[in-house]
């Protein structure tokens, strides 16, 4: 039988809610028996905080999931994320970008432009080949340079909306993806290298993870593969949705699992509320 290793990577910016319980629970009964990670996404400092942390533990604990420790911080790896970009640097495939989203907005102003991709608007290509200094700046990757390496990207999903084989090649990379950001200003990374890094020295088999997330897997299969990183299986679950169906949010304080707690709700009525 495979071993699964799976993860649930949550930020600590607000509360969980119902969603995240459904994702975390349909990774957790995914994995194999103590194979289930919990990683801690924390690189935006600025929203993070540590009671947020601390939330998640008791509600993961609260609802019967456990996970081995330590657990893995993307805020105490840095040196794993800058060492990605400097590999990738040498291949030529980054550049650095100062354009504000003002900026980014004003140069997608004309009609045949500003179609959105998974980071929103394709960025039109502004700074590449400026080569401006990376001090102060965000580092995007060359998609052109990038695909030119690697030709058309493979990877699998078993989640129910987009099951199958999935075959990317250098115009849909190109078009609808674009130069994304492999570092923001502060940040020193980003959530697509941050995510591949990560998977891979966790030893990741197979990413669970919300449906939203789909369009965003060529941009980490085509990282996992300029990193000579393998590259997992794939199940986006489907997203739970409030009664307008609109996905939930962490503003969204009225499904929070710790409002569910204290108002006497059980592990076994949230199962039932997400349909598990």
């Amino acid at each position: 039988m495979t071993r699964v290793v799976t993860r649930f990577a949550p930020s600590p910016t607000g509360p969980l809610h119902l969603g995240h319980a459904y994702s975390a629970l349909t990774a957790f009964e995914r994995a194999s028996p103590g194979h289930f990670l919990l990683r801690i996404e924390d690189i935006d400092r600025d929203r993070c905080r540590p009671v947020w942390e601390t939330a998640i533990f008791d509600d993961l604990a609260w609802l019967g999931i456990s996970w081995p420790q330590p657990v893995m911080r993307q805020s105490e790896r840095a040196f794993a994320y800058a060492a990605a970009l400097d590999r990738l640097a040498t291949l030529g495939l980054t550049y650095a970008c100062r354009c504000t989203r003002a900026d980014i907005r004003a140069a997608l102003s004309a009609p045949q432009e500003g179609v959105a991709g998974p980071d929103g608007p394709v960025y039109p290509g502004t700074c590449r080949g400026r080569n401006l200094a990376p001090e102060g700046a965000a580092i995007r990757l060359d998609m052109g340079r990038a695909m030119a390496l690697t030709g058309p990207l493979a990877f699998t999903d078993s989640g129910p909306e987009h099951p199958g084989r999935h075959i990317r090649d250098t115009r849909h990379m190109v078009k609808t993806i674009g130069d994304v950001v492999l570092a923001r200003r502060g940040w020193g990374t980003s959530y697509h290298l941050a995510v591949v890094v990560d998977d891979a020295a966790q030893g990741v088999t197979e990413v669970t993870r919300g449906a939203d997330l789909f369009d965003a897997t060529p941009i980490h299969v085509l990282l996992q593969r300029l990193l000579n990183l393998p590259t997992p299986a794939y199940h986006h679950h489907r997203l739970i949705r409030d009664d307008q169906g609109k996905r939930l949010a962490k503003r969204d304080d009225a499904r929070a699992l710790a409002k569910y707690r204290a108002e006497g709700a059980t592990p076994q009525d949230i199962r039932r509320m997400v349909g598990l």
